[in-house]
């Protein structure tokens, strides 16, 4: 690896600013090491706009020794790199795992004083590779790209992505690929995972240890709680059931929601066999290897449940001295996740019928509406596009029967609340997505990207960084894919 450049150089300029907090944890949770140098990387895509909310210069990161640094070819100046260890329920089995193919540069203090991970993912093997070669292919990191980038218009937590290079080298898969590697951003890497390894190969102090450290990073109001380590808890349920629900709201399937794939911090993570879905149905899965269904979009807010049982597993020492009690004060915060993801959920729904205040008869409107789209399989975004912006004709329901019926009680229930019909439009059109990433559009803009053409990608990735415009522009992205014998199969590439 070749020499830092000094300071005062294009290397300084760039506005890298690193702390390094978590490698102040015990040895424990991380091997301290470099990524692995690749051939020759080139710079496919920079995220122009994070990267100036990050404080860094987005021309400088277009230079050749700021893509080394993306590549993992050189550290930059006050970097500490290490590769994180964490455990996690796969498909419900308990396995020690890690990062695999991540090294975690450091974190980002920005100029308003906010603390990034920024992580290299597919920069080589690390002690907790389990036998992969720690790379990755350019199609699946240009699929986060995308996928995270339009989570993030979207209002959804996610770790965003700054970065994708291309390495010079192929990776081995079916077929021999381009590898390429991702600079992911995210508010930390710390997951339920991470407790879990802390119980299981660590002692009790560092049990204590790591939940001091994410409360003091995720959750400082609540560091002088009298309990402060249920505050820990309940917190962390509040954001699930926010995320979930905002899941849910535009058909936004994660597939494979194991207990190392979620954050504390409340962020969506790891875009591996995520996808969006189409046709209604609360069965839906795309995963190739969820065969039982266990991550189907409808289950997502149990599996959420069954993931944060696992993480109040590993604070129970904490909670209280003696474990019955502990174990009381632990369920009793986990029971209130049903109603939280609940509230959000039908708060959503209710803005996105343009429905202001609450009544008791509007989860059966809800209900009847989402029973329908499940009968006659209605795409989920179009049809709350098409009573946005008032065009029955272009939903399958417009001449059924008890559509009509609906619509006529959606209408008497908007003329019952204070809000004008265009105040419920303007909320309406805040809540549907005119846009999603579109699974055939993002197999599209990737077949596109591997074969040397970015152009269609570019044009997505504009399309969705503003989802709510419903500008002519997107008409064409609104369309659904022609009709196929063979079911759309998502893989975990990333």
């Amino acid at each position: 690896m070749k020499n830092m450049k000094k300071k005062g150089d294009i290397m300084t300029n760039t506005g890298w600013n690193f702390d390094n907090s978590y490698a102040r944890l015990p040895k424990l949770f991380y091997k301290n090491m470099n990524p692995t140098p690749v051939k020759s990387p080139q710079l496919i895509i920079l995220n122009q706009s994070l990267a100036k909310s990050l404080g860094l210069n987005p021309d400088k990161l277009q230079s050749e020794d700021a893509i080394a640094v993306f590549a993992g070819n050189k550290i930059p100046e006050g970097a500490e790199p290490l590769a994180q260890a964490y455990a996690g329920h796969q498909f419900g089995h308990f396995n020690m795992l890690g990062d695999g193919r991540a090294i975690l540069l450091g974190e980002q203090i920005t100029p308003q004083g906010e603390r990034h991970d920024i992580q290299l993912k597919g920069s080589g093997r690390t002690p907790y590779s389990r036998g992969g070669d720690g790379r990755a292919a350019l199609g699946p990191m240009l699929r986060e790209y995308i996928i995270s980038e339009a989570m993030h218009s979207l209002g959804i937590p996610t770790t965003r992505s700054l970065a994708v290079v291309t390495t010079g080298e192929g990776v081995a898969r079916e077929t021999y690929l381009p590898g390429a590697i991702l600079t992911r951003v995210a508010g930390s890497h710390i997951r339920v995972g991470t407790f879990q390894f802390a119980v299981n190969f660590g002692s009790a102090d560092d049990v204590r240890t790591l939940a001091d450290y994410t409360i003091k990073r995720h959750y400082p109001d609540i560091k002088e709680d009298a309990n402060r380590y249920l505050a820990l808890l309940e917190e962390v349920i509040k954001r699930q059931a926010d995320l979930i629900a905002k899941w849910q709201l535009v058909g936004f399937i994660h597939g494979v929601m194991n207990t190392d794939n979620m954050t504390i911090s409340g962020e969506t993570i790891d875009y591996g066999p995520c996808a969006f879905m189409d046709t209604y149905d609360p069965a839906t899965v795309f995963s190739s290897i969820d065969e039982q269904g266990r991550y189907a979009f409808g289950n997502q807010p149990y599996i959420g449940l069954w993931n944060l049982t696992r993480f109040a597993e590993t604070l129970v020492p904490l909670l209280h001295e003696k474990q019955e009690e502990a174990i009381k004060i632990a369920e009793n915060a986990l029971s209130e996740f049903a109603m939280l993801f609940q509230s959000n959920w039908y708060a959503g729904l209710r803005a996105k019928l343009g429905i202001f205040n609450e009544e008791k008869k509007d989860e059966e409107l809800i209900k009847v509406l989402l029973d329908m789209m499940e009968e006659y399989r209605a795409d989920y975004t179009n049809t709350f596009r098409a009573l946005t912006i008032d065009k029955l004709e272009n939903t399958v329901l417009h001449d059924k029967e008890e559509f009509k019926q609906w619509y006529q009680q959606w209408q008497e229930r908007l003329n019952r609340q204070e809000e004008s019909k265009e105040a419920s439009l303007n909320l309406m059109k805040k809540s549907n997505p005119a846009v999603i990433p579109r699974n055939h559009r993002v197999e599209e803009a990737l077949k596109a990207a591997v074969n040397g053409d970015f152009s269609v990608m570019e044009r997505l990735l504009n399309i969705l960084s503003n989802p709510f415009a419903y500008t002519p522009e997107q008409e064409e992205y609104c369309k659904l894919p022609e009709p196929s014998n063979i079911p759309y199969r998502t893989f975990c590439g990333t």
